[in-house]
């Protein structure tokens, strides 16, 4: 049934997603509704506008922001943030890309699905664009001491710092160069998020009129999914929203880019993190290829780059690993369909810049080659297999499945493509499998789009040791003319904006304006899958029967040995190198080719986590894990079980190509996730877990990685290396083992027959009947201050506290959310102007702590933290804080995984004592916290004395806050 403000386009069935993909029209206004009618109660929305910034003064994204702080009927300052807290969603966000702005939420619970849709319509179409808000959350000028117009001006704002930090990542700085050059003329030339020496640039004019023009319905595609039918939000929309509209015509649609002549070469800079800049150039080739709106197309070129680039056995991909130009593939390598014309990318990272013409030529080299005698066509099938298998796969681990979906079709219905057909693919599948089987095929495309296409831009950028410096200073001349050029009204009106923002950032709305959930709408009991133990020639076996769509997950699971030092230290290097290397037999890029033609990929992790009763004592697994079609699942067993015992580590030339990879890849991280390497750091001295996660993927373990890799120079190091991964992996091999399986109930006899086949003879022996791994207990302060390469801060400090089973360990799960709703929020994003900011219980470090991300400040921040514990004690506190604080966790929670997903979390849980008994009664306990709880377990346990801190930042930030008492080290 169809709401009659709505007419019904057309309707299709997508038997391979088990949906109904049903496309609407508003009769008024033209707006767009795409409901994926699906068997699935975690319900999603989303609406997206085509947003099309013709600068970068970063207009869209600072909109999003600004959007989310207050609207027609909720006129509280933070009505976003409120409802996260008043809220039982799986998913709340909104996002900025490059072309479009969305607004999504997805919730199993009915009410709070209608309460979020009605915030979010009403914020998205009507904000207030309150002008304290734009300068809250964009960008204004404000005096260091505010209320001294004779001190230094500053730029503050969330965006313009948050931007400063994604900015001084340097893969980020080249995907924005690269995207500058390769479209000269569209609106993928600016930076959509800002560029910090643009963002200060934008009016509030601006921005109010970008509102006017592009969030308009005639402008707008609204997505849901779910089981709840289209007629019901169609009523609402209508209701709320587009009965308020009238059609505007308005055709904000990107046009084609302008095509270069003849190839171009551009070099740029980024801001090194110190001196040393030798094998850190960036050397990439980007070509502008099709229209994203054709199917067909995208598929085709999604192939083509698959196929030259997916893994180490794909002709381009294993040029670029195994040159010396480089030290890894570039981060941008592949193709980007995010655009409404693609781009494909391939080069090289920690080059130097004398070797542009050199990688140019390879890369040319290899397509001229590809173009000549094609690919074997069990590779084009591999690659076939790899589509296919994406296509089936029931995802939700990152972010809920349905909106997975949505994301999707979004940039096909905002281009004015077919969101249907991104969705119901099998037929262009099965048109891509028919044109791949006509001869020539891969040569005429990689001439078709790349070597005959001269619309190719080769972007070198190079370190430069001084350019942080550089820019600070221009951006303190800045500041400085725009001082001298103040008049005494100017100054007086900075003054006056920063005490009203401050005023405005302290007054208490009445959060009852919005609406809510309340513990009484709380599912009774979580839902956690059930499991079957049913042994395999002797080996324990774990099996669920979960709906994933022909797909079959195992896992195969070892209890860690006892290790010494030197093992452990090298332990997750072996995980992440495993599937990497050659196996049964095979060199490396054979083992890569028969993974990718038989399954949908292999793996393994090393693992230590706190038993939930003691944070002192631990449980190390060792996981290999593969997924696959269901008539692969034979394979899948035989590559699983060749990668754990004959996995070899001679190869020692690719060897040193994967440390250079990880090396390249974790310094690349630190931008982006500051806060959780702090946040590891502050806590290591807190449990042998704790200690472990900062030696193996914190800070120590990039500054190891780094170590590493220098030392691999040396032939005689490298082999060295390479035996003992060898010796560590039969010890590994020859521990006792046990099998998770997830499938589908039908398919478990099947695949319990082959297991046993090739497990049978192997003397395999079950998991429990050895000694295990044991970590000495840990316990100490930590006080540092490590040091890079970024423009922003990330804070964080410590407290030892509890084991999971603890009875203060739910209390202490609410405290961080109690602590984040009522004070740090406001603290350090509002009046901070970081980019985020909060608490948390980590039972596996047995530590409560505090946290900043892409923070302007140092030592006011690590104050606010102190602020907080004394605002706790002291301050008075709304009576619905607490429920609030409890919903954000029951939320958490409840949060639902793919189903294979749910299945692994089950069992992993339970292997640490976290059995499916003892998370319903942790539940339970989280629902009867009281304020006195809270008070309670931050008076034991949040004490100065036992605190430990740990600061990433640059060290002229270091230097201007006096140390702080922390230890300096470079990392």
């Amino acid at each position: 049934m169809t709401h009659p403000a709505f007419e019904l386009v057309r309707s299709e069935r997508v038997s391979a997603l088990s949906l109904t993909v049903e496309e609407y029209r508003h009769r008024v206004t033209g707006a767009r509704h795409i409901h994926l009618a699906a068997a699935d109660d975690n319900n999603a929305f989303l609406v997206a506008f085509l947003t099309v910034p013709q600068d970068s003064t970063g207009v869209a994204h600072i909109l999003e922001h600004t959007a989310l702080c207050g609207s027609r009927h909720y006129p509280v300052r933070d009505p976003f943030f409120l409802m996260l807290r008043r809220s039982l969603n799986t998913f709340m966000n909104a996002m900025t890309a490059s072309d479009w702005t969305a607004y999504p939420f997805a919730s199993q619970n009915r009410k709070d699905f209608f309460n979020l849709l009605d915030v979010y319509l009403d914020a998205a179409f009507f904000p207030t664009l309150d002008p304290l808000d734009f300068a809250q959350e964009g960008h204004r000028l404000e005096f260091a001491e505010a209320g001294n117009p004779d001190s230094e001006l500053t730029f503050k704002g969330v965006v313009f710092n948050e931007m400063k930090g994604a900015m001084s990542a340097p893969v980020s700085a080249l995907w924005q160069a690269l995207a500058r050059e390769v479209y000269p003329t569209t609106t993928y030339h600016h930076n959509s998020g800002g560029d910090p020496q643009h963002i200060p640039d934008l009016t509030y004019e601006q921005l109010k009129a970008f509102h006017a023009r592009h969030y308009h319905p005639s402008n707008a595609t609204f997505f849901t999914y779910g089981d709840i039918p289209a007629a019901e939000h169609q009523a609402i929309m209508e209701d709320r929203v587009l009965r308020h509209f009238e059609r505007l015509d308005i055709d904000l649609r990107v046009p084609p880019e302008q095509r270069y002549p003849a190839p171009r070469v551009v070099q740029e800079t980024y801001a090194a993190e110190d001196g040393d800049t030798a094998r850190k150039t960036h050397i990439v080739l980007g070509w502008l290829l099709g229209d994203m709106t054709d199917l067909d197309q995208v598929l085709r070129l999604n192939l083509l780059s698959r196929l030259l680039l997916d893994n180490s056995s794909s002709p381009l991909m294993n040029a670029l690993e195994t040159t010396e130009l480089g030290s890894a593939p570039s981060p941008l390598c592949g193709l980007d369909d995010s655009a409404r014309e693609l781009l494909f990318a391939a080069g090289v990272e920690g080059s130097e810049p004398e070797h542009a013409e050199a990688v140019e030529k390879l890369v040319l080299d290899v397509l001229a080659q590809v173009a000549e005698s094609g690919v074997p066509a069990e590779q084009v099938e591999a690659m076939l297999h790899q589509i296919e298998l994406g296509r089936r796969e029931i995802g939700g681990d990152r972010y809920p499945y349905g909106l997975q979906l949505i994301m999707n079709a979004l940039p096909q219905a905002v281009h004015h493509g077919d969101p249907v057909q991104a969705l119901g693919i099998d037929a262009a599948l099965e048109r891509l499998r028919a044109a791949a089987a006509e001869p020539g095929f891969v040569q005429n495309e990689v001439r078709r789009w790349l070597l005959d296409n001269p619309h190719r831009v080769r972007l070198t950028m190079t370190p430069d040791a001084t350019q942080a410096e550089r820019e600070l200073a221009a951006e303190k001349a800045r500041l400085a003319a725009l001082r001298e050029g103040l008049s005494a009204t100017q100054r007086e009106r900075i003054v006056a904006q920063a005490k009203a923002l401050e005023t405005r950032q302290a007054q208490q709305d009445d959060p009852d304006i919005l609406p809510r959930v309340t513990r009484k709408d709380v599912a009774p009991a979580l839902k956690i899958p059930p499991a079957v133990h049913e042994p395999v020639v002797g080996l324990p076996a774990t099996w669920y029967d979960q709906p994933t769509n022909g797909l079959v997950y195992q896992q195969i699971v070892i209890d860690l040995p006892p290790l010494d030092d030197e093992a452990l230290e090298l332990l997750p290097l072996l995980a992440e190198t495993l599937s990497e290397v050659g196996a049964g037999g095979r060199d490396y890029t054979q083992t890569q080719a028969l993974q990718a033609a038989l399954t949908g990929g292999i793996s393994a992790s090393a693992s230590v986590g706190a038993l939930a009763a003691d944070s002192q004592t631990s449980r190390g697994l060792f996981v290999v894990s593969g997924k696959a079609l269901v008539r692969n699942h034979g394979a899948l067993s035989k590559l699983l079980h060749e990668t754990l015992h004959t996995a070899r580590f001679d190869e020692l030339a690719r060897l040193r190509e994967l440390i250079a990879q990880a090396r390249m890849s974790d310094e690349n991280s630190v931008t982006g996730n500051g806060h959780a390497l702090a946040m590891a750091a502050a806590s290591a001295g807190m449990s042998p877990v704790a200690r472990l996660a900062h030696q193996w993927s914190g800070l120590a373990g990039i500054k190891a990685i780094k170590a590493l890799d220098d030392s691999l120079n040396d032939p005689a190091a490298l082999k060295a290396l390479g035996d003992r991964l060898g010796e560590l992996r039969a010890r590994i091999a020859a521990a006792p083992v046990q099998f998770v399986i997830v499938a589908e109930d039908e398919q478990h006899p099947d695949i319990a027959l082959r297991l046993a086949q090739v497990w049978q003879d192997t003397g395999a022996r079950p998991s429990g009947s050895d000694q295990t791994l044991a970590l000495a207990p840990v316990s100490g302060r930590v006080a540092e201050a490590w040091t890079t390469n970024t423009q922003v801060n990330f804070c964080a400090r410590a407290y030892p506290a509890v084991a999971w089973s603890h009875p203060d360990a739910p209390a202490l799960t609410v405290l961080g959310g109690y602590l984040r709703n009522g004070f740090l929020h406001t603290a350090i994003r509002e009046k901070g102007g970081a980019y985020g900011g909060g608490a948390g219980f980590d039972a596996d470090s047995a530590a409560f702590r505090f946290y900043s991300y892409r923070d302007p400040r140092l030592a006011e921040t690590l104050a606010d933290f102190e602020r907080a514990l004394a605002w706790l004690h002291d301050a008075d506190h709304p009576p619905q804080a607490v429920e609030e604080a409890i919903l954000g966790v029951i939320g958490a929670i409840d949060r639902p995984a793919s189903p294979a997903g749910e299945a692994r979390k089950a069992f992993h849980a339970g292997l640490f004592g976290r059995t499916a008994e003892a998370r319903q009664a942790y539940r339970q306990a989280v629902l009867g916290v009281t304020l006195d709880d809270l008070r309670r377990v931050a008076a034991t346990y949040l004490v100065p004395e036992r605190a430990s801190t740990a600061v990433v930042t640059s060290p002229a930030a270091l230097e201007k806050a006096g140390g702080l008492g922390l230890t300096p080290i470079r990392l």
